[in-house]
C-alpha cells in the first residue's frame, strides 16, 4: 500500500472514529435531558386522587352555603367575582404544552388553604382534597397569591358607598367586640404574629387569651384600629 493511501486511510478512519464519538456524545446529552425532565429513571405508580372540587358546584346548586364556606370561606357570589377579576391576569397563561388548571380551580385550592390552619392546611390534605399532586398546590397557591397582590385594591376593600359592605365591617367590629373589649372594637382587620404564652390564665378578659393550641397566650399583631 502506497503512503499515499496509507493516510487516505488513516483520515477516513480518523472520521469514523469522530462520528462514533460524537454520536455517543449526542446520545449522552439525550439521555440527560431525559432524566433532567423525569427526575426518575424507573417507572412508578401515581398516586390516588380522588378530588372533591365537584363538591363545591353541587353545594351551590343546592343552597348549602354551610359546606361551601367550610371549604372556600367565601360566599359562590364573592368566589365568582374573584375569578371574573383574576381569569385575564397573564399569570395564569402560558405557551407550554401543558396547560394551567383553570382559574376556578386554581382559587378554590388557594382559598382552602388559607382558610384552614394546622393538619388542614397542609399541601398533603389539599393536593388530596383537589385531587393534584403537592407541587400543584404549591404553584397554584403562589400564582393566586401574585394576582390578589397585584389587584389588591379591586379584590380587597371595603366600600363605603356599598350598605352591605358597611354591614359586614359593623358586624366584624361587633364580633371583636363581644370576643374581646370596647376599645379593640376597631380593631377588626388584624394580622396574627408570633405567641408568647402566659403562665397562667389573665384576671382581665382572660378568655380572650384561650388560643387554638389550648394555652392562654399574647400575640403580636400590627392592628389598625378603624
Amino acid at each position: 500500500m502506497s503512503l499515499l493511501e496509507t493516510s487516505e486511510a488513516s483520515f477516513i478512519a480518523g472520521l469514523t472514529l469522530n462520528h462514533q464519538i460524537l454520536s455517543f456524545e449526542n446520545t449522552i446529552i439525550a439521555l440527560t435531558d431525559e432524566v433532567e425532565k423525569l427526575r426518575y429513571l424507573a417507572a412508578r405508580t401515581k398516586a390516588p386522587h380522588a378530588p372533591q372540587l365537584q363538591l363545591l358546584e353541587e353545594w351551590c346548586l343546592n343552597n348549602d352555603l354551610k359546606k361551601f364556606h367550610r371549604k372556600l370561606h367565601v360566599d359562590p357570589d364573592v368566589f365568582a367575582s374573584l375569578i371574573a377579576k383574576l381569569e385575564n391576569h397573564p399569570i395564569f397563561s402560558n405557551n407550554s404544552n401543558n396547560p394551567q388548571l383553570p382559574v376556578s380551580v386554581q382559587l378554590a385550592i388557594f382559598l382552602n388553604r388559607v382558610g384552614h390552619y394546622g393538619n388542614g392546611a397542609t399541601m398533603e390534605d389539599v393536593a388530596e382534597w383537589a385531587g393534584v399532586s403537592i407541587g400543584t398546590v404549591y404553584n397554584c397557591y403562589c400564582q393566586v397569591m401574585i394576582a390578589l397582590l397585584q389587584l389588591h385594591n379591586d379584590v380587597i376593600h371595603f366600600d363605603p358607598m356599598e350598605p352591605e359592605d358597611q354591614e359586614e365591617r359593623d358586624r366584624a367590629k361587633r364580633w371583636v367586640e363581644s370576643r374581646s373589649c370596647s376599645e379593640w372594637r376597631g380593631g377588626f382587620l388584624c394580622i396574627d404574629g408570633s405567641p408568647f404564652n402566659l403562665f397562667q390564665k389573665p384576671g382581665w378578659h382572660g378568655e380572650g387569651f384561650y388560643d387554638r393550641k389550648l394555652c392562654y397566650s399574647l400575640s403580636t399583631q400590627v392592628c389598625t384600629i378603624l
